[in-house]
């Protein structure tokens, strides 16, 4: 019995993410306490009571901050005189300055301490996350050196803070960046109460920093209504009204390099709002991992990789509508940058949408059908990460089904018979429905069962194969008849997967490419909801620009989250 007992706490020292299945000696495993509930007689109950009582009280730690920096902002647009926007900046500074100091203690100090980190959630932090994170991290750099040097060129009439603001904001992306690609797995076993509050309150300053993104992310658009007025006053018409603006006041000088930070910054300023959104997603997983102990049945046996086999038609429907795309976009793009766009590409903008999206929701509806003939088992296994990826698609939808159905009703109450009007009508439908079938499909593929592919048995028969081939002396018919075995390998395997497979993987790869084109569009400059000037004339300058600072932020996280959603879904088909 004591050989027993000591290889398993030895297992529990050198195997992360592997549990015994007898109760865990309590020199590696700290139960988490909490003074409400010290008399509870049972260990475990009161580890479950104390996890509670601490997701509680830093729930309500986010909730607060969350709310003072709500207040703050709401004051900054409603009375800028009484709270500006410097003052904001500098509430954002004190509380990632505190982020700052528990990130670094997290890492040199809760994380190294003995039996800290025993298990890691396999499911938490993919590498496309990961990755996401480190690419909008360092576009979230380059976006903070070019306000750096916008604000430099114009230290004359701008504030010390904004040159101070976007220096700490640089230090906080970099760590930030570090913690999550190396500890978005950790499942902590110590100090729970005080990572639980660390984590809130990183996230609840993420979010604050996206809401003041999302609220003066009107820059460049204020930059392009400016050009559009110099435009209408030299033809002799009257501009469109815009609230008045204090920046300005300060404008660009004349120079090169001014105008350089200045496009720089606009080109960069969306990539900021998805690196906020990103943050919080990966850190809410950690929270929700804090003192979560992973059994032997949660383990995966074999860790499904990604694999382009068993794909035709998929990668040439969706390569097609990615060329088709960026030709649209360029030539959208061109017109856009050098004068006011045209009815015509306006036309051919929501035309390529019209095509495509119900293209995507029927591709989505046939994979939804599918999954209901399929026999494979429903996965009910508790998983953070998935509960995320269900409430992230679900909310971050709202952004662009909110935006459609405004349009909706300023088309329909204004001239829905005319063209342009008719075809952002049929856009704002087909969207909708685009979104709500993709989800459906994505939520259903996420809770199927992983199993072992049947390409994944033909390798295996290849490298014994292989194994043979080399141990024995072949003629140089042989050697043909095996690199014919080999090129055929691909139509082997394509053809015998079963079609219900087939067919999953061919549309989970044509909706991959075609939220790639989606993504890339309005991520690189493409707003046409505020552009086409419809919207804008129906609800005002002001209200449409609220709404599409919502809407557009949350539409490109929803295109790259789906991604990642039928990226898993390809794999597990």
């Amino acid at each position: 019995m004591s050989g027993n007992k000591a290889s398993k706490q030895k297992s529990c020292h050198h195997c992360k993410g592997r549990s015994a299945e007898a109760p865990p000696d309590t020199s590696t495993i700290h139960y988490e306490e909490f003074w409400l509930y010290r008399h509870c007689s049972s260990v475990q109950q009161r580890d479950r009571q104390a996890q509670k009582a601490g997701q509680l009280f830093s729930g309500l730690l986010a909730m607060n901050v969350v709310f003072l920096g709500s207040a703050f902002l709401s004051s900054m647009i409603f009375n800028n005189m009484a709270i500006t926007l410097a003052e904001v900046w500098i509430l954002l500074s004190i509380l990632k300055v505190l982020c700052l100091c528990w990130i670094i203690y997290y890492l040199l100090g809760t994380s190294r301490k003995p039996h800290a980190v025993l298990h890691r959630d396999s499911h938490a932090g993919p590498i496309w996350i990961r990755g996401s994170v480190l690419l909008f991290g360092c576009f979230s750099i380059l976006l903070n050196v070019f306000h750096i040097g916008y604000s430099t060129m114009l230290i004359q009439c701008k504030s010390k803070v904004e040159i101070v603001f976007p220096s700490i904001e640089i230090l906080f992306i970099c760590t930030q960046a570090y913690l999550l690609w190396h500890h978005s797995k950790d499942c902590i076993q110590v100090q729970h109460n005080l990572t639980r509050c660390g984590l809130m309150l990183t996230i609840a300053t993420n979010l604050l920093l996206w809401l003041l993104a999302v609220t003066n992310d009107t820059f460049h658009m204020e930059i392009e209504s400016q050009l559009r007025e110099v435009e209408q006053r030299f033809e002799g018409k009257t501009p469109f009204p815009h609230p008045s603006n204090e920046t300005t006041l300060c404008t660009c000088p004349n120079t090169t390099i001014c105008k350089f930070f200045q496009k720089g910054y606009i080109l960069l300023y969306p990539f900021n709002t998805e690196y906020c959104l990103i943050c919080c997603s990966v850190l809410y997983v950690m929270w929700k991992n804090v003192g979560r102990r992973i059994s032997h049945h949660h383990v995966p046996h074999t860790k499904p990789e990604f694999k382009f086999q068993g794909v035709v038609f998929g990668p040439l429907l969706g390569a097609a509508a990615v060329v088709i795309g960026i030709c649209v976009f360029m030539m959208y793009q061109i017109q856009a940058t050098g004068s006011a766009p045209s009815r015509q590409i306006f036309i051919m903008y929501y035309s390529y949408c019209i095509v495509l999206l119900p293209l995507m929701s029927v591709a989505a509806v046939i994979g939804t059908i599918i999954h209901a003939l399929e026999k494979k088992e429903l996965d009910t296994l508790k998983n953070p990460t998935r509960s995320l990826d269900v409430i992230l698609l679900m909310g971050a939808a709202l952004g662009q089904i909110g935006m459609c159905y405004f349009s909706i009703v300023a088309l329909v109450a204004t001239n829905p018979v005319d063209l342009l009007n008719s075809l952002i009508l049929s856009y704002s439908v087909l969207l909708i429905f685009q979104n709500i079938t993709q989800n459906v499909f994505i939520i259903d593929g996420l809770h199927r069962q992983h199993f072992m592919s049947y390409g994944k048995e033909e390798e295996l028969k290849e490298e014994q194969n292989h194994e043979v081939y080399d141990q024995r002396q072949v003629s140089m018919l042989e050697l043909g008849q095996e690199i014919r075995k080999v090129s055929l390998s691909y139509i082997h395997s394509y053809s015998n997967l079963s079609w219900k497979r087939r067919a999953l993987r061919e549309i989970s790869f044509f909706l991959v490419l075609c939220n790639i084109i989606l993504w890339v569009m309005p991520t690189f400059g493409a707003h046409p909801a505020f552009e086409n000037g419809l919207e804008k004339s129906f609800y005002g300058y002001s209200t449409w620009f609220v709404i599409v600072n919502f809407g557009l932020p949350l539409g490109v996280f929803y295109r790259m989250h789906s991604v990642g959603g039928l990226l898993e879904v390809y794999i597990t088909a």
